[in-house]
């Protein structure tokens, strides 16, 4: 009957990141300036590339599309571990559990897709470069972009819909900073084989496939480069590539660690683990993306020196 009876979750309890005052004091700083640089770095890079007539180009479409995700996914998370960090009431409401669960699903697979198109955008530019224009103009721009966007919060809808009919009855306690698939299905009562079984088709479906096509994409990139027999066209078509390449390493090596592996390995320490992880590419990957973009690219750096010396001369 006590089992019974605490299946009607109405409210979560969010772990915090430390119990110690002075280290939640330091958390919520660290967080807080990575948080604003977050906002800051990628807006600027949106208002770059908007206000630059040069970057209005397919690739920087993609990477604004890129920078308003991660502001958007920061955004899902980071404010209320900022909250929790600082206050003793670490609640979370059921919907707002299943609120923040989509959107950060949602924004994370939209990421995944973007990402590949992005991949997609540079192979044709490498390899295809006479027929650039022709093949990546404006109407398949606005496709890849919409389709990313639709196919990632309908499949996110699944996943929230199946993760809270689940009953709670171990438990209100996630052990996370916020609502995840994997930690919510650990209080759960019920057998979670079905959820965990749709959380592996829709990734592979969405992230290892473009994971996949992100490679082949790079493959094709790769060898292309080495048979361009100038070794200054050489770092150059390379220099174009380099940026997407280590966001995309970044962001995929910490997803598939996350959600790739399978229950049997599940041990105390995994939920450290977890937590380091999501940490990673929650709050670190869209802060350092923008730098990633704008450190390596000519294009953007000339952008903001002029938008800067413009303002300076107002």
């Amino acid at each position: 009957m006590e089992n019974v009876n605490q299946t009607m979750v109405r409210t979560f309890i969010l772990q915090g990141l430390s119990n110690a005052p002075e280290l939640r004091l330091l958390y919520f700083l660290l967080f807080f300036l990575m948080y604003t640089a977050t906002l800051f770095g990628n807006l600027l890079l949106i208002i770059v590339v908007r206000l630059n007539s040069r970057l209005q180009t397919p690739m920087y479409f993609f990477l604004s599309n890129l920078a308003f995700i991660d502001i958007c996914f920061s955004t899902t998370i980071v404010p209320k571990i900022l909250a929790n960090t600082i206050s003793h009431d670490q609640v979370i409401s059921f919907l707002g559990c299943a609120t923040q669960m989509y959107f950060h699903l949602a924004l994370g697979a939209t990421e995944c897709l973007i990402l590949a198109v992005m991949a997609y955008d540079r192979y044709i530019a490498v390899c295809k470069p006479l027929q650039y224009n022709a093949i990546v103009d404006k109407k398949l721009c606005l496709s890849m972009a919409s389709g990313s966007w639709t196919v990632s919060f309908l499949n996110s809808v699944i996943h929230a819909v199946f993760t809270f009919q689940l009953p709670y009855c171990k438990s209100n306690h996630v052990n996370h900073f916020f609502c995840e698939m994997p930690p919510l299905f650990r209080l759960s009562c019920a057998d979670t084989w079905f959820n965990e079984i749709a959380v592996y088709i829709s990734g592979g479906l969405i992230a290892l496939c473009s994971f996949l096509l992100t490679l082949l994409s790079y493959v094709h990139i790769i060898s292309a480069i080495l048979n361009i027999h100038c070794s200054k066209g050489r770092q150059k078509a390379f220099s174009t590539c380099s940026s997407h390449l280590v966001a995309v390493s970044l962001y995929y090596g910490t997803i598939m660690f996350m959600y790739f592996r399978p229950r049997s390995i599940y041990s105390p320490n995994r939920d450290k683990q977890d937590r380091v992880v999501t940490i990673l590419y929650t709050v670190v990957t869209p802060m350092v993306n923008p730098i990633i973009y704008s450190v390596r690219n000519k294009d953007i750096k000339e952008a903001i020196r002029k938008e800067v010396n413009n303002e300076a001369q107002l």
